[in-house]
């Protein structure tokens, strides 16, 4: 009787490694192929992303280069089944110049384009973006009282629009040089234009096709500022219910 109690336990055991192994195997595949979490540590995409958000970002969108795999072996150069970013799309990208550290941004220039802000206003090849006033976004969050920050909603030459906000007048990288996007490459800008460490700095500059990671489609969760998502039991205060389930536009 107490054989086949030990049997039972050794079988319980080797069943139970089994069961976590497969489960580490699936989720590696979906982490490589399919989606990766990431959280938003920045405001840069305000109010499109707040500081707090987590969302999936699918990895098979643009196809997959080396920075696709974890840890990012060189085990390869360029993209494997690769599709072209979209002007609009919110993407994930390694640092050109620092291929540890992620960033999220919008696509706003593609292979060949000029961008230029003149006056706070997008143009693209020569042309301004199409922008119009929307209500102010309030922002809550940072400090102790509301503060209300101007918000346009631009419309790109493909028809994608989104809103941008407009934290001051004159700001840093409201007048620019005009950026023409090597071949192969992308020019990034963050939706919080004066807040943005984006293409319009050296920092950043273009991002190589390969640095792509993938596309932000869903917000799954969200904590407001300052809190922390591990905190389950503050949950009930400290998460964004209207966020949760987002699609990413």
């Amino acid at each position: 009787m107490s054989v086949t109690s030990t049997k039972g336990k050794e079988g319980g055991i080797g069943e139970t490694v089994r069961v976590v192994f497969h489960a580490l195997i699936i989720a590696l595949v979906i982490r490589t192929f399919l989606f990766q979490p990431f959280n938003i540590p920045s405001g840069s995409m305000k109010a499109t992303l707040l500081v707090g958000d987590y969302l999936f970002v699918s990895k098979y969108s643009y196809g997959y280069s080396h920075f696709s795999l974890p840890l990012s072996p060189p085990l390869f150069s360029g993209r494997i089944m690769g599709s072209q970013p979209e002007r609009g799309d919110v993407v994930v990208f390694r640092l050109p110049k620092d291929t540890s550290t992620d960033y999220i941004k919008r696509v706003i220039g593609l292979p060949g384009d000029r961008v230029q802000m003149v006056e706070g206003v997008l143009n693209i090849n020569g042309v301004p973006v199409k922008r119009e006033r929307a209500e102010d976004f309030i922002e809550t969050e940072e400090g102790s009282r509301a503060v209300r920050v101007k918000r346009w909603r631009e419309t790109l030459p493909n028809g994608v629009n989104y809103y941008s906000l407009d934290l001051v007048d004159n700001g840093f990288a409201d007048n620019t040089q005009v950026y023409t996007v090597p071949a192969g490459e992308y020019f990034m800008m963050g939706d919080n234009r004066d807040n943005s460490t984006d293409s319009r700095f050296s920092q950043v500059g273009t991002v190589p096709f390969e640095n792509i990671i993938g596309r932000a489609q869903l917000v799954f969760f969200s904590v407001y500022e300052g809190e922390r998502a591990w905190e389950f039991w503050r949950w009930p205060m400290s998460v964004r219910w209207s966020r949760l389930f987002t699609i990413v536009r």
